[in-house]
């Protein structure tokens, strides 16, 4: 039986952006409040990519030969295998390519156009971030 894992950060991660995007798109691009809106916004996005790839590489751990396979998967393989062995649905594990593609890209980019770029990621990655939030719970049991 694996070791559960602490899904509290994540959690409180995921639950900040559903708000922070919850009363951005209240509020409208122009609001007195959007900027501040969008920038917890893009943070929960950037924290929740990488939180979920050190997770995930927890959960992949039996399946794999050893804990050190695990940890030395390149976080793309990370979703691949989750893919591989049912943890994620396919689609969701190739969107989160896309993801730390975009999240990567901050190296950078902070500006307006990054943030933008976030933003329209959002109503795909937060259903996306539910399913491995899903995955980590259902399979960690």
């Amino acid at each position: 039986m694996q070791t559960p894992l602490d899904l509290t950060h994540y959690a409180t991660c995921l639950r900040t952006l559903r708000r922070a995007w919850e009363r951005y798109q209240a509020e409208g691009p122009d609001g007195e409040d959007a900027e501040l809106y969008r920038s917890a916004c893009v943070k929960e996005f950037e924290l929740l990519v990488e939180i979920a790839g050190k997770l995930l590489k927890k959960r992949l751990r039996p399946y794999l030969a050893s804990h050190r396979e695990a940890d030395m998967l390149p976080y793309k393989e990370v979703f691949r295998r989750a893919a591989l062995f049912d943890l994620l649905p396919l689609p969701v594990a190739e969107r989160w390519l896309a993801y730390r593609d975009v999240r990567n890209e901050t190296a950078h980019d902070y500006g307006a156009a990054y943030a933008n770029r976030t933003l329209a990621l959002l109503p795909d990655f937060i259903p996306d971030a539910d399913a491995v939030h899903q995955a980590l719970i259902v399979n960690g049991q």
